[in-house]
């Protein structure tokens, strides 16, 4: 169920409306334009109404285009929890006492492919962006899941992402938990969940560009394990 939100029908309703949570919260989606003005009216009574009610948390999902609609409820005592490409999620904690409400995912998770081929060497790669970009240093291909991807699914595609290779999972090899103590990309950086995974592949490439890393080489194994 979508917000009223067209003048017309605000004129009706006098609140916001929304779907119950599991939680004796409230979520509201808004989807049409409105007034700013109108807005912050039904949201004071949607409060009010919501308080009455007994409930806890209030979800408002704002897509983009609403973006008006934010000064509003951040004036009502909304604050943000998380936004994506499209949509921005606001809360507000209606209870006196401690607010309960889950945060935003607290974690990256990001993954390693050592890829062995049948010589016993492995696959390492030089980045053409990043820390490492005109160090010299070479490095297994590394990246970060995608939402809603398996780690496995995403270490086969970042090696051929990075290298143009088609690998196939042999097994996990390694967690690393990681804290960063400075920002990346200049934002606050969330701890890092890391996993190296072994893959097997069977071709044996010379250097080259490809894909997103700057260059790719086997390098004979000198010891594994």
């Amino acid at each position: 169920m979508s917000a009223s939100v067209n003048s017309s029908s605000a004129t009706v309703n006098k609140f916001l409306n929304g779907i119950n949570d599991n939680y004796g919260g409230v979520v509201v989606q808004m989807n049409e334009p409105m007034d700013p003005q109108l807005f912050a009216s039904l949201l004071k009574s949607s409060i009010s109404h919501w308080r009455q009610q007994a409930k806890k948390g209030v979800w408002i999902k704002l897509p983009i285009e609403l973006a008006n609609l934010v000064e509003p409820a951040v004036k009502e005592g909304f604050w943000f929890h998380h936004a994506e490409p499209n949509y921005l999620m606001l809360v507000y904690w209606i209870p006196g006492g401690a607010n309960t409400l889950p945060a935003n995912a607290s974690h990256r998770v990001g993954v390693g492919a050592f890829v062995m081929n049948g010589k016993r060497e492995v696959l390492v790669v030089q980045e053409n962006s990043g820390r490492f970009r005109g160090t010299g240093i070479w490095k297994f291909p590394t990246g970060v899941v995608d939402e809603g991807e398996d780690i496995c699914v995403a270490a086969v595609r970042e090696v051929k992402e990075e290298t143009s290779i088609d690998t196939e999972f042999v097994e996990v090899l390694a967690f690393r938990y990681v804290i960063f103590l400075k920002r990346i990309f200049y934002v606050e950086s969330k701890p890092l969940l890391f996993i190296i995974f072994q893959f097997e592949v069977y071709t044996s490439l010379p250097v080259c560009h490809c894909g997103q890393a700057m260059m790719q080489r086997f390098e004979v194994l000198i010891a594994f394990f």
